[in-house]
């Protein structure tokens, strides 16, 4: 199977299955010297394990990682970094049922068609459980970038069809993590966590989006041709389970502007240069430009609800498929570190190809 890696210098590659007997990532690249702060990893990973409140999934993992190698003394050593969380509570019987079933909107029938095999076990290799492997490859890019004054800030805007009013700029960010949806606006939080209570009681899901901004990225990461920085951010958030969507700066609402509103002019004030305005979020012809870099990243409504649905089961034959188990009625709570992580990757990665590139 490819595609289990992601980067350039900073590169990683995650492994394990959702009922296997763990999940894990290695990184390459990462360089000599940086200070790792395991609580700090440990901390990341708590803010994306299943069980953390009432509106996510309670399959009760303590997401406890082990570093195996590339670290000593508390410091990297230049070598791979590997990790590993070991899976404590698989309930693999609640997956028998499907056996032979194909999920509507999973990767059950693609994956089969594929490669002529599949754990049906929780997706195996397609859960999004893998994406703990990324949180925690994504701490180490966080310590790193951190170290160049240079932060990713992730938080949840919508829930259905109630989104914040505000941008990122009017926001305490602080306040994100008192609420069990991650949203800093407490007052619109407690709505959409009154919609997803309201959604899980029905026994369906529903979708969201997670905004985040990259704060202190120095003028300079990405490339102008096919390695744009807004595209490989793109392509990092396609990548994570259940997004079905990416804009960065203006985004889609920039169609409806003239090209007189929406240029960002230059000025220059105390001998820094800066713009004006930011529509390009942080990034022009994909290179940044010393902005802060924003987006927005859409994740559809979780795939497996707890309703009986028609589909086919491998024969070709009409099945009826319920959801069993324990999975999220609303993704973007347990998303918004896993999206902070993928952006830091990529703002890390870069950071060391524009190191590399100059003399």
């Amino acid at each position: 199977m490819a595609g289990n890696s992601f980067g350039q210098l900073f590169k990683i590659t995650t492994f394990g299955e959702s009922h296997g007997k763990a999940i894990g990532v290695i990184i390459d690249g990462c360089p000599a010297g940086l200070e790792i702060d395991e609580a700090f990893i440990q901390s990341e990973l708590a803010r994306r394990r299943p069980g953390q409140s009432a509106i996510v999934t309670q399959r009760k993992e303590g997401d406890e990682v082990q570093i195996l190698s590339g670290i000593f003394a508390g410091k990297s050593t230049g070598t791979p970094i590997s990790m590993v969380i070991y899976n404590q509570d698989q309930r693999s019987k609640d997956y028998s049922h499907i056996a032979d079933k194909f999920r509507p909107s999973h990767a059950d029938f693609t994956y089969q068609n594929k490669y002529g095999t599949r754990d049906y076990r929780g997706g195996g290799r397609s859960s999004a459980r893998e994406t703990a492997a990324r949180v925690a490859a994504g701490a180490i890019a966080k310590l790193f970038l951190k170290k160049h004054g240079i932060y990713v800030t992730g938080y949840v805007s919508q829930v259905g069809d109630i989104a914040v009013s505000r941008n990122y700029q009017n926001f305490d960010f602080s306040k994100t993590e008192e609420t069990a949806v991650r949203c800093p606006d407490l007052e619109t939080a407690e709505r959409m966590i009154d919609l997803i209570k309201k959604i899980k009681k029905q026994g369906d899901t529903i979708g969201g989006v997670v905004s985040a901004v990259v704060q202190g990225c120095p003028v300079g990461l990405g490339e102008p041709v096919f390695d744009k920085l807004h595209a490989d951010l793109g392509k990092a958030m396609l990548s994570i389970n259940a997004c079905k969507g990416f804009e960065y700066g203006s985004g889609f609402d920039s169609v409806t502007m003239r090209g007189s509103e929406h240029n960002d002019i230059f000025e220059t004030k105390n001998g820094a240069t800066s713009t004006k305005s930011n529509f390009s979020g942080g990034v022009q012809g994909g290179i940044s430009n010393g902005m802060d870099i924003y987006f927005r990243v859409a994740f559809k409504p979780v795939a497996t609800i707890i309703r009986k649905q028609d589909s086919i089961n491998e024969a070709g034959e009409d099945v009826i498929v319920e959801g069993k188990g324990r999975h999220d009625p609303c993704v973007v709570p347990r998303a918004v570190p896993i999206v902070e992580a993928m952006a830091a990757l990529v703002v890390a990665d870069f950071w060391l190809r524009n190191a590399s590139a100059k003399v």
